[in-house]
């Protein structure tokens, strides 16, 4: 008899999927629970597991096809048999279904643990598998493996076809991810529904830096994980929003719904873009509390391992564009949330101190809020709270 492959539950709300890589070719023998498929929904890639061992057939959907809950996606014969230590079966567990629909397996299917989309742009642009790092699960090539590898190797014109003197004019489509079109549709709702005003200010990174330098060695021997700058914010922001509560709360309808905890997102560039997993109750935790959970979350970001209750239900948001480089921005808020930091990069500049012009290690802040909420005099106030407690570190120890 044969087993039913279906498109899983992958979240309240979420109706239907975009088919991102099959894991297998079809007519490949798998074992129980292994990774088949990766369904992406506007949240969160997920891998579907064989609910039985057998061999895949019937592939109903291809890479780039949309399917809804429950659909089917191809079968399961469990009554075919395992393959005999040593042979190869009809294709390796790395080919792939095809962009155009199901096809028999190849001879010269790519080697073992690439990726169709992986392989894909290694035909594209003559690449090899070997040649690029893989990051992927079980050591599989990812298509933004070959993207990495892309950017930071130059390109260089061939003698056989030198360019034209124009340059390149090639075009090329591609679909919107769920989760790119969820996050275009989120930032104009906040622009359209809001009523957005940014607020700036700078502050002196000098007390921070020479905080960590001081103690860095110690906290990685004991927590085993490096002090970075997000965990002071992330506390000086805390502080700020319990002095400013109307910060961490939001509109519901004509009420307005305001938080005991602070749940805070953090912007991670993910493998599929930006994301912004939150952190729950950061009141609670403690910097090396707060330094590990971050580099957690930004790991399985990068693996797309995100589940779909740590991108929701966040009551304020800090973003670092200081990562990038970005010198100075204005961030959008995360709908229905009412406030956003955002960090930016630290540039030695003058200044005056005491009368006298010094040079320090100087970020600029930019917090951007929801004025139909938050007036003008609390935004202010609030940035300049989370500016004097960076500034000086200690305050927040003493919670003063």
């Amino acid at each position: 008899m044969a087993v039913e492959l279906k498109v899983p539950p992958v979240g309240e709300s979420i109706t239907e999927v975009v088919i991102g890589d099959w894991l297998v070719a079809e007519g490949t023998y798998v074992s129980e629970d292994e990774p088949l498929v990766v369904v992406e929904s506007d949240k969160v890639n997920m891998e579907v597991p064989a609910p039985t061992s057998g061999r895949l057939i019937g592939v109903k959907k291809a890479s780039g096809d949309t399917a809804t809950i429950g659909e089917l996606l191809a079968m399961i014969d469990d009554t075919a048999e395992a393959p005999a230590a040593g042979t190869a079966g009809p294709a390796p567990s790395g080919s792939s279904v095809p962009e155009g629909g199901p096809v028999a397996s190849e001879s010269t299917a790519a080697p073992a643990r690439v990726t169709p989309a992986a392989q894909r742009m290694l035909s594209q642009h003559g690449l090899a598998s070997g040649a690029v790092a893989a990051s992927g699960p079980g050591g599989r090539l990812l298509k933004e493996d070959v993207q990495r590898h892309l950017s930071a190797t130059p390109a260089t014109p061939s003698a056989a076809a030198p360019a034209s003197p124009s340059g390149p004019r090639a075009t090329e489509r591609k679909r919107m991810t769920p989760l790119r079109k969820t996050v275009a549709r989120r930032l104009v709702e906040a622009q359209q529904t809001a009523a957005l005003l940014t607020t700036f200010n700078e502050v002196d990174m000098s007390a921070i830096m020479a905080l960590r330098a001081e103690h860095k060695a110690a906290f990685v021997e004991r927590y085993g994980i490096k002090l970075g700058f997000m965990s002071f914010f992330i506390k000086a922001v805390v502080e700020g929003l319990k002095q400013f509560p109307a910060l961490n709360a939001r509109i519901d309808g004509e009420e307005i719904v305001y938080h005991d905890y602070f749940d805070i997102g953090v912007a991670v560039g993910g493998g599929r873009g930006l994301v912004v997993p939150v952190i729950r109750n950061a009141e609670r935790l403690s910097f090396a509390g707060v330094e590990q959970t971050i580099a957690d979350l930004g790991a399985r970001a990068k693996a797309n391992k995100l589940k779909l209750d740590e991108l929701q239900g966040g009551t304020f948001s800090i973003t670092n564009g200081g990562v990038y480089g970005s010198l100075l921005s204005t961030p959008i808020i995360n709908p229905p949330q009412s406030g956003i930091l955002g960090m930016h990069g630290i540039q030695d500049r003058p200044i005056a101190v005491d009368g006298q012009v010094v040079i320090r290690p100087m970020m600029y802040l930019a917090l951007t809020y929801d004025h139909r909420l938050v007036d003008g005099r609390e935004a202010v106030t609030f940035l300049r709270t989370v500016k004097s407690l960076v500034e000086s570190p200690v305050r927040m120890l003493l919670e003063v």
